[in-house]
């Protein structure tokens, strides 16, 4: 399983930034090997954490070069004040705790 982590601080939204979010989450959960999402939010509420998780790292690639998905980031700076992208492999997920994780249920 790939995961890719979308860790931004959040600025203005505009009625762009819904509909190309809405258009990428829609084309996200039309791919076959997309497996589910989790996200978020910081203790203090500054940073936001958007978790994708992928069967395949193809589809996690075709996900990225999405034509909505593109004009996002070429526009990025419109609607957050920074962000990182972290593209890990999951090996394993275990643990006790309340909030069952995506690869697990």
């Amino acid at each position: 399983m790939w995961i890719a982590q979308f860790i931004f601080t959040p600025g203005d939204y505009d009625e762009e930034f819904h509909r190309l979010n809405d258009a990428i989450d829609a084309y996200a959960e039309s791919l076959e090997g997309f497996a589910g999402a989790e996200r978020w939010l910081s203790p203090d509420g500054a940073t936001q954490n958007s978790v994708y998780y992928w069967r395949d790292r193809e589809s996690l690639g075709q996900f990225s070069r999405y034509p909505e998905h593109l004009v996002a980031k070429e526009n990025y700076r419109k609607w957050y004040h920074s962000y990182r992208v972290v593209i890990s492999e999951l090996s394993a997920s275990y643990g006790d705790t309340p909030h069952p994780h995506l690869p697990s249920t």
